[in-house]
């Protein structure tokens, strides 16, 4: 922790070496793919206060990470609503899916139980039935998941209760084959 805390001081605010010492470049100014590094990390990790200065020292608030998820995703992901609203507010695409399996924050904040970070990705006017690789919705998972209060801000904000995944599941048969009765009749059509 103490390492990436140093390393993101040094991209934030390089300082001047001693008279008398050299600094190394990687640490005045890190690599290109380091600074990337970077801005992953705290977007895990919610240092919202690293995000502007690694993005004005070249990092891409959109890029993916070696396992395919942007800085957005990982701060949604981790519950770090604040650097959601950072990371959004800065130009992150909120509706750009992983890399891999084609799923949104707003889905990864479903299967997470993230309702802050629910409520503030639904505010970015993504499509509320975007479509991962399997074809599953964010309201899918969300009753999967038995997130009742994402279910209903979903809903709230246009979920399409019939359409059905690659294997012909719908929200609501999601919810039953997990016997989750009540949920799959709150998401039936």
């Amino acid at each position: 922790m103490l390492i990436f805390l140093a390393a993101l001081a040094a991209a934030a605010a390089p300082q001047a070496a001693p008279a008398n010492r050299p600094v190394s470049p990687a640490v005045v100014a890190p690599s290109p793919e380091r600074r990337q590094q970077l801005l992953f990390d705290a977007a895990r990790l919610g240092r919202t206060d690293m995000i502007d200065p690694l993005l004005k020292a070249g990092a891409d608030i959109n890029a993916y990470d070696d396992r395919g998820f942007t800085p957005l995703i990982l701060a949604a992901y981790n519950g770090q609503a604040a650097t959601v609203d950072v990371l959004i507010a800065t130009g992150a695409d909120a509706c750009r899916p992983d890399r891999d399996q084609g799923n949104t924050a707003q889905m990864g904040v479903a299967f997470k139980g993230e309702d802050a970070v629910a409520a503030r990705l639904l505010k970015a006017g993504c499509d509320v039935n975007a479509r991962n690789n399997a074809g599953q919705t964010a309201l899918m998972m969300a009753s999967l998941f038995n997130r009742t209060r994402q279910v209903d801000m979903l809903l709230a904000a246009g979920a399409n209760r019939s359409i059905q995944d690659a294997a012909g599941r719908s929200a609501s048969s999601v919810a039953a084959d997990q016997g989750n009765a009540p949920m799959a009749a709150r998401v039936k059509h």
